[in-house]
């Protein structure tokens, strides 16, 4: 059974900055950062290879958020610069079954999740 460990979620104020940290008890190829908010689907925010080579961003977070990995610690990281309201949500991160730059699919496992609330 896969452990996941995410944390560094918060409350934030528009245009502030948060920094999420995912650490997970095996090896993966590709991991990725999800949110979920009540009464929508679970959405991709973030992917990343093993090298950090090719990295995936969710249209509404570019240029705002950057993804980077440790892999000696199995740690990724997804800073998140300029938060606006509409980034709240419970973020998960996963291995990554598939990733391209244009998307990713999460693997079938979850952590508790961290939760990111931004203020107006």
């Amino acid at each position: 059974q896969v452990q996941v460990m995410e944390s560094g979620g918060g409350s934030v104020q528009a245009g502030g900055s948060l920094r999420l940290s995912c650490t997970t008890s095996v090896d993966e190829y590709a991991m990725g950062w999800f949110r979920t908010t009540p009464g929508k689907e679970r959405e991709g925010v973030s992917c990343i290879n093993w090298s950090g080579s090719v990295t995936y961003f969710l249209d509404s977070v570019k240029g705002r958020f950057t993804i980077s990995r440790d892999n000696s610690k199995r740690t990724v990281y997804l800073q998140m610069n300029n938060l606006k309201p509409e980034d709240t949500a419970m973020y998960y991160c996963t291995g990554v079954k598939n990733m391209t730059v244009d998307g990713c699919d999460a693997k079938d496992y979850w952590g508790q999740g961290t939760q990111v609330t931004v203020s107006s």
